[in-house]
């Protein structure tokens, strides 16, 4: 049976894969570079960890590609001082990454069985500045404001209730619109109450459960 080199697998995801898409912030390197992505996947699955591949988690989930994750970091700059809202848990590595780089993280999954999961993984990792909530994101509600967002799934418009829970100056990470070409993008609050859009660059993402478009009626 062939042992895995994690850590050097690491090491060539960072080098070969998510370097290579622009990844350059120190930061997003150090906490990719850190965070054992293997203790984020199935047993079945483990081998694959740091492949170029989306991974199923179940529910029709899947774990985001290495690269996509190293461009959210990036794009969103989440800096020690600031508290983050994740829609959207999934396996719970990309809350792990967040958790490195921000004061405080809020995650929602609205599947009970992958927050628990992902929780599990967090606590195992001493991840403490994470709270893990079971949640449809479009029912959640709060007072709280958020300096960032990531938003792990696609919608085809962006929710207004999304955008309200940013703090003035506050950014947002979402991928939007429908394939083949939806567009990640970067939302930041503007202190008017508006929102200057950033395109990032166009990729694919499943939709969030009540993001999709709605069905065209036809004759």
């Amino acid at each position: 049976m062939t042992t895995i080199d994690y850590a050097k697998a690491r090491e060539t995801m960072v080098e070969q894969q998510v370097r290579p898409w622009d990844v350059f912030d120190s930061a997003v390197l150090e906490a990719i570079a850190t965070v054992p992505r293997e203790r984020f996947v199935a047993e079945s699955h483990r081998a694959l960890a740091y492949s170029d591949l989306e991974l199923p988690l179940g529910h029709g989930e899947t774990m985001l590609k290495p690269v996509i994750e190293g461009r959210i970091l990036q794009a969103l700059s989440v800096r020690d001082h600031e508290d983050m809202l994740e829609i959207g848990t999934g396996s719970g590595y990309l809350t792990a990454c967040l958790a490195r780089l921000a004061r405080d993280v809020v995650s929602i999954e609205r599947h009970a069985d992958l927050a628990e999961a992902a929780h599990a993984r967090l606590q195992a990792l001493g991840v403490a500045n994470v709270r893990v909530q079971t949640a449809d994101a479009f029912a959640w509600s709060s007072d709280r404001k958020f300096d960032a967002i990531v938003v792990g799934g696609a919608v085809d418009v962006v929710p207004a209730a999304f955008s309200a829970w940013l703090r003035p100056g506050g950014r947002m990470f979402v991928v939007h619109g429908r394939a083949p070409a939806m567009d990640a993008a970067l939302a930041h609050a503007e202190s008017d109450g508006r929102a200057r859009v950033e395109s990032l660059f166009e990729t694919v993402l499943p939709y969030l459960v009540g993001g999709a478009p709605a069905p065209e009626f036809r004759l």
